[in-house]
């Protein structure tokens, strides 16, 4: 009932979303890094990017560049030394683009780019750092805008594009501002991670699967990915000194209402595909369960009918499992709910209980990645009633095989108690009870 089992972590193991522990700390040599860059018809705005690359700090021995090209009508000219993948045109297919290149990388950390997105000459050493030292971490560096089709082909990005910057989004600035550069993550932060500019182990990105190929036009693949890799167990990263230029604006060429069909068209997607709050529909229930509700096991029909009422009563938004699951909780719930994509887990222990007064929505709510890890409520006598747990806590636990990296709290409250005799469950439902 608690997820896939992931890779074993490699460096160190990072309590909560605490990367800062690593501030200062280099590893102990350069890793080996894949940079996979998705190109679609824009060979002057790969020449650009691949001639950043070349000259990047990071060791040349140490980096492999793969460009994986999404049909274009010509096949892109690439250097010597510089790997090219080809894959047929079926539409815009950026999400399967990225996973081509992945499947094909020979580096421990992946860095993705654009085309269109040229790196500082810090940029590979800047953005891998964190994910060389603490293999869950997904770095998301900063993408910076300008009009780089005025500058000379050769110009070095870092010295012509200040000149030529254009507006960079307010909304992410603010975010990163107010979340320290992510260090306060929760559960809604992975809109702040652009795909364009991301670093994450091949371990990472092995257990979370890839991107979703589904996504066949632009927009959103790279949150939805980022939401299942903070699911996973990655620790979000903002790491403002590894800049990338796009070429461009931002939503490049569309008036206002073309942007605002696009976004509702992402934003409805993943709608269905991020069931987290601030995401989901307020009240349409998408296909993936958030919260999955875990027993009883034993009791009478009575009993569990009030337990699993009065819990569901307080979190709506969660599906009964029918049975506990194991393993890669590749079944559904009792609704017909996938089960893959669940954020917090509630246990009730063994028997029936009964919840009231909002304590179990406040302590879901609780669980955002930026509290405790796990609630376990108890009687007077300490055993164990009900416990809410994160998902994602306990993933982290198992990569790293450790309980202490998430904080788990121990609450006795008289909102939560045992169904020890018969209930009334006439007078429960009417209100009587």
């Amino acid at each position: 009932m608690t997820g896939p089992t992931p890779r074993p972590g490699r460096g160190r193991a990072l309590p909560g979303n605490r990367w800062d522990l690593l501030d200062g700390v280099t590893p102990p040599a350069p890793p080996s890094v894949t940079v996979v860059v998705a190109h679609y018809r824009q060979q002057a705005q790969l020449d650009r990017t691949l001639l950043a690359l070349a000259r990047q700090t990071h060791p040349a021995s140490r980096l492999e560049v793969v460009v994986v090209d999404d049909g274009s009508p010509e096949t892109p000219r690439v250097p010597d030394g510089v790997r090219l993948v080809v894959q047929e045109d079926r539409g815009f297919r950026l999400a399967a683009a990225r996973n081509l290149g992945a499947s094909v990388a020979d580096g421990d950390v992946l860095c993705f780019l654009d085309a269109d997105t040229a790196p500082e000459p810090d940029y590979v050493r800047e953005l891998t750092r964190l994910p060389a030292l603490a293999s869950d971490v997904v770095a998301a560096g900063r993408r910076r805008h300008a009009a780089l089709d005025r500058a000379p082909e050769e110009a070095r990005v870092e010295q012509v594009a200040p000149a030529l910057e254009l507006d960079e989004p307010a909304w992410l600035r603010r975010a990163y501002a107010d979340s320290r550069d992510l260090l306060d993550a929760d559960d809604r932060s992975y809109r702040f991670v652009i795909g364009a500019v991301t670093a994450c182990s091949a371990d990472l990105f092995a257990d979370t699967g890839g991107y979703d190929e589904a996504f066949t036009r632009y927009g959103g693949e790279d949150w939805e990915w980022a939401y299942r890799a903070w699911l996973a167990g990655g620790v979000l990263a903002h790491v403002p000194s590894a800049v990338a230029w796009h070429d461009g604006p931002e939503w490049s060429g569309r008036d206002l209402a073309d942007r605002q069909r696009a976004k509702n068209a992402e934003a409805l997607l993943l709608a269905d595909l991020v069931p987290a709050p601030g995401s989901r529909g307020r009240a349409l229930r998408g296909p993936h369960a958030d919260v999955a509700l875990h027993g009883p096991l034993t009791g009478g029909e009575a009993a569990r009918f009030v337990c699993l009422d009065s819990i569901l009563a307080e979190v709506p938004e969660a599906s009964v499992v029918g049975a506990p699951v194991v393993g890669d909780d590749a079944g559904l719930a009792i609704d017909g709910r996938r089960l893959d994509r669940v954020r917090v887990d509630v246990v009730v222990a063994d028997a029936p209980v009964r919840v009231r007064d909002g304590e179990l929505r406040r302590a879901v709510a609780e669980l955002d990645g930026r509290g405790p890890g796990a609630i376990v409520y108890v009687d007077d006598e300490g055993a164990t009633l009900l416990t809410v747990s994160s998902r994602r806590a306990a993933i982290r636990g198992r990569r790293w095989g450790s309980d202490a990296l998430h904080e788990t709290v121990e609450r006795c409250s008289p909102s939560v108690v045992r169904l020890v005799d018969e209930p009334d469950v006439e007078g429960y439902v009417g209100g009587w009870a």
